[in-house]
């Protein structure tokens, strides 16, 4: 995990590990983690009619084990702004089936042994106020890039319904990039299209995934929001 941006590039041109001219130390842009969030605890309370105010604690672990030193050091923090819808259905009288998919800004970090954080909390709130104007202002150019996808889809003789919800700031041209995908109530992970296919990582049958991704260009066209 990166914690600074090196020296802004000169030549112009980028490679897998540079992002608006910035050379960037850590994990190239694009690539995913796995994390676990085991037994989380979720508090919320009730402070409007559509509004709660939400506290989680959990202790996060790699779904595999970190490569040889790889990441960051021990004793590292980090302050993050999350985006994010959450999608429940209620199962029992004491369950929810539960899903987020959204966003999530850097606003500073703490180098391991250091005592401050690498951005004064005046100029966290600035960042988090450019943040807020940049989505605000890309919604109100595309907000159709937050409207959920219904699926209906026969595959193999099965027949599959469930939800492609888009993943904020992931489109293009109207279009939805990376969307969450649920089946028959069960989360199905996201999809993102790889040249002229679609591709779901956690999905072994790329038929399926194509068929998936098919329907939802398909949605995009007829709601003409290419």
């Amino acid at each position: 995990m990166a914690l600074q941006d090196n020296d802004t590039c000169a030549s112009g041109e980028k490679d897998n590990n540079e992002y608006d001219c910035r050379r960037l130390a850590g994990m190239t842009t694009g690539r995913a983690h796995h994390w676990l969030y085991g037994t989380g605890e979720w508090k919320e309370k009730k402070v409007a009619p559509e509004k709660w105010e939400i506290v989680y604690n959990a202790t996060k672990r790699r779904a595999d084990r970190a490569p040889e030193s790889s990441g960051a050091q021990v004793g590292s923090a980090y302050h993050w702004f999350v985006l994010a819808h959450q999608y429940e259905e209620k199962i029992n009288a004491n369950e929810y089936a539960t899903r987020m998919v959204g966003l999530k800004y850097k606003l500073s970090h703490k180098r391991a042994g250091k005592v401050r954080w690498n951005a004064s909390g005046k100029a966290q709130k600035r960042h988090l106020a450019e943040i807020l104007k940049c989505l605000l202002a890309e919604f109100e150019r595309d907000p159709e890039q937050l409207t959920p996808v219904p699926l209906k889809i026969e595959y193999n003789k099965k027949l599959y319904e469930g939800m492609a919800v888009p993943v904020p700031s992931a489109s293009k041209n109207g279009t939805c990039c990376n969307l969450d995908i649920t089946l028959n109530k069960k989360h199905i992970g996201i999809i993102h299209e790889v040249g002229n296919k679609w591709k779901i990582n956690e999905l072994k049958s790329r038929g399926l995934a194509n068929a998936i991704g098919t329907q939802i260009s398909r949605w995009y066209d007829t709601h003409n929001m290419r």
